[in-house]
């Protein structure tokens, strides 16, 4: 612990070379681990203290992160970039899970749904962090799962819970009552005038605890019959998904009238992909495949790239005219064009990340908001003729922005709720080049927990759409991925780490992570002042969440925008509202080659924390 403590001191020293932030900047020449809460952090610390890599690291906070219940849980997804040294090469991880073999548009809109509920058993896709833990560990970590899970294992034996996962708890309890097995986790107080742990009781998770013993006792066991550090840790992956730990989970589900079948588990992969990227002034951009929002930065840079925004200034009317605009065509083209690219139709991803499809983009932005912005036509970029024109002009019909114009009411509005859905996010560096950026989520409270297994479900059926009308690429179909808004990234240069970046937030993350990196790119910021840097949140594109709403022109200002930008902002058709704090909760690390160091940022929007040796 003497170790732990030296850490924690050196991340409160603040760096006195540049202007003063609100958090210090963090520096390391070793190592970094960054995540969405200050235990999961030291999660992270004590990992890369026992001789873990980044990755080791990362499995261990992510672990840590889900038992803590930051905005997410073991029955979550996990979406991952990995940086291997040794190949020079960027790594993309899949686990997002899939939708139950009778999940279909038909079974919804029988019981009136336009789309799949935001809560309940009905609304979890199948499993996804918990074989991408292992999966991650086994192909790129160096530790057991054992060692990993350390952190995890003993939270959920009990550890003093942070006042937002309490105080959710208790505002989400009359929800929660409706789910036995989620009752006696969350409602440890049942029938007193606060039912949820107090901030600071030691909350225990038996149930979760017995099921991470089991993947460890699996492990050793494997171990102890003469399999490898890798087949021993996917020997507890086969017990996950198809042993004791699997049947219970969709006895429990089904018995509160979900729709898993074991068949469903077992069926499940995690897949390592080729990620998307383009290339940003010199600087390689890396993002997950379409199954994600995370398109949308590249083609936003890739828009962007025309037009010389450091001459416009930070935060300028036009500059944040410009960038508005850019994000409001390149996530058109999400809310139409992106799905699982497992399923037909397959997105036309060659033609819109083409710089020429980008450059007949801008010449669509203008002086002035259009508040129809909508999906391009990106296949004669690529060759082909469009199969959907007839859906694109009748697309209209079924927006939410053709509906009755409402402003932004504050941060209690319900449409912010849905559209700033939270995660967490996890950063990770080692000074043998493995870096790892990871965007999980899934769980959230209030969370279905699956029978006697501890684990919460995801949630992440509601971003499917029901109707081919809205986007004909992400139309539920059973053992289909939704398309989500979790989005990591890298950036490369000079074929070396140049930035790892993420962001919780929902539909927001995309937004807030190209801004953070043209704060850097562009304007010359450090990392941690682009983590706190006055960003802008649109809501002109389509809610991913809840009843997939719109608010074109609806634009969220920091409180120290001037009075000069707001009225030219306003003149322009904007509708504003603001915020002390419009960051967005960004970590991130930047790599300093010259020093051979790493430079940490996280935000102070939340709770995000870091620690660096």
């Amino acid at each position: 612990m003497k170790q732990i403590f030296t850490l924690l001191f050196c991340f409160c020293i603040f760096s006195n070379s540049f202007s003063q932030t609100q958090k210090p900047q963090l520096h390391g020449k070793h190592w970094m681990a960054i995540t969405g809460k200050p235990l999961g952090a030291t999660a992270g610390a004590t990992t890369f203290a026992k001789g873990g890599n980044a990755v080791d690291a990362a499995c261990a906070m992510l672990g840590a992160v889900c038992t803590m219940w930051d905005v997410l849980s073991w029955g979550g997804e996990t979406q991952a970039l990995i940086y291997n040294p040794n190949t020079g090469k960027v790594i993309a991880i899949n686990a997002m899970g899939y939708a139950p073999t009778d999940a279909t548009p038909e079974f919804f809109k029988e019981k009136d749904m336009n789309y799949p509920p935001e809560f309940g058993p009905l609304a979890a896709t199948t499993p996804g962090t918990p074989g991408g833990l292992m999966t991650m560990l086994a192909e790129y970590g160096t530790m057991s799962l054992a060692e990993v899970l350390a952190p995890a294992m003993e939270m959920a034996k009990g550890y003093p819970i942070e006042a937002q996962a309490a105080n959710s708890i208790e505002a989400q309890k009359n929800r929660i009552k409706d789910w036995p097995y989620s009752k006696k986790v969350f409602l440890p107080h049942l029938g007193e005038e606060r039912e949820a742990p107090y901030p600071g009781e030691v909350f225990v998770q038996e149930d979760l605890y017995q099921t991470l013993s089991k993947l460890v006792e699996t492990e050793k066991e494997a171990l102890a019959a003469g399999k490898s550090r890798k087949e021993a840790i996917y020997a507890a992956y086969e017990r996950f998904y198809k042993g004791d730990i699997a049947k219970e989970i969709v006895r429990g589900t089904r018995e509160q009238g979900g729709l898993f079948t074991e068949q469903d588990l077992a069926n499940w992969k995690v897949k390592i992909e080729e990620p998307l990227s383009v290339n940003y002034k010199g600087i390689d951009v890396y993002k997950l495949q379409e199954w994600t929002q995370g398109p949308a930065l590249l083609q936003s840079l890739n828009i962007l790239e025309n037009f010389d925004l450091k001459s416009m200034g930070y935060n300028s009317a036009n500059y944040i005219n410009t960038v508005y605009q850019a994000m409001s065509l390149a996530f058109s083209d999400r809310d139409f064009y992106y799905g699982d690219p497992d399923f037909g139709p397959k997105s036309p991803m060659n033609g819109l990340l083409s710089k020429a499809y980008a450059k007949e983009r801008a010449k669509l932005i203008t002086e002035n908001n259009d508040p129809k912005i909508g999906p391009g036509d990106p296949y004669p970029f690529q060759g082909e003729s469009n199969p959907f024109m007839n859906l694109l002009k009748t697309r209209n019909d079924v927006l939410a922005y053709d509906r009755p114009e409402l402003p932004i009411q504050g941060l209690d509005d319900p449409f912010l709720e849905h559209f700033l859905k939270g995660t967490t996010t996890i950063q990770a560096a080692d000074e043998e080049g493995w870096v790892v950026s990871i965007t999980p989520s899934g769980g959230w409270i209030p969370a279905v927990i699956a029978g006697n297994t501890g684990v919460g479900l995801s949630q992440r059926m509601q971003s499917f759409v029901l109707d081919e009308k809205l986007n004909p690429f992400n139309v539920l179909e059973p053992n289909k991925r939704p398309r989500v808004t979790l989005t990591p990234s890298m950036a490369l240069k000079d074929g070396k780490p140049f930035l790892s970046f993420a962001v919780q937030g929902g539909d927001t993350q995309d937004q807030d992570l190209l801004q953070m990196f043209l704060n850097i790119v562009e304007f010359d910021m450090t990392v941690q002042e682009a983590a706190e840097a006055a960003n802008i949140h649109s809501y002109q594109m389509q809610s991913s969440f809840g009843a997939h709403e719109s608010k074109p022109g609806s634009i969220t200002l920091n409180t120290e925008v001037p009075s000069w930008v707001r009225n030219n902002l306003k003149k322009r058709g904007y509708k504003m509202d603001f915020q002390n704090r419009t960051s967005g909760p960004l970590n991130a690390i930047w790599f300093d080659w010259k020093h051979g160091t790493f430079w940490g940022g996280s935000s102070n929007h939340g709770e995000d924390y870091g620690i660096a040796w």
